[in-house]
């Protein structure tokens, strides 16, 4: 089975790098010293130290982990090359809430950067699915769990 494709952005990539190396170089060696001072207070069969520093050395190799196999298979989208014709990973689009008479920016991205209070949604989310292939005027209707959401699409532009 083939594993699935992690879409990212250069930014989402750069900030996964970043975020495994720190686990790799720093957090590791962290860990690594409470380890060794716990072990020295003697009896580990009673030691929350130890306890609590086996568990994080655990959380942050299964992390490691984790980002590895994201990183080993990831798309990058490059962000100067997207069609702004129409709404793809990428792109920063504002568009109308129809309901509530406001615009609303979003920013594209891949499942793993997606942050809605930083305005960044997932391609793979109801939202951002019902937006992908769009283009500049079309309306569009989202079905949430909290009910129908029409958007009408603003303006597509390159996110920075």
């Amino acid at each position: 089975m083939e594993e699935k494709k992690t879409i990212l952005t250069y930014a989402g990539l750069k900030a996964l790098e970043d975020e495994l190396e720190n686990l790799r170089v720093v957090k590791r060696k962290e860990v690594a010293e409470k380890i060794k001072e716990a072990r020295e207070q003697g009896d580990l069969s009673e030691n929350a130290e130890y306890d609590a520093a086996k568990d994080e050395q655990r959380d942050i190799e299964a992390r490691i982990d984790e980002l590895e196999k994201i990183l080993k298979n990831v798309e990058v989208v490059v962000e100067e090359e997207v069609d702004l014709e129409k709404i793809n990973v990428g792109c920063t689009v504002l568009v109308h809430d129809d309901e509530y008479d406001e615009e609303i920016e979003f920013k594209i991205v891949g499942s793993t950067e997606a942050n809605s209070l930083q305005g960044k949604i997932s391609n793979e989310s109801p939202v951002g699915q019902a937006l992908m292939g769009k283009k500049v005027g079309d309306v569009v209707d989202v079905e949430t769990p909290a009910g129908n959401i029409r958007y009408t699409v603003l303006k597509i532009e390159r996110s920075i």
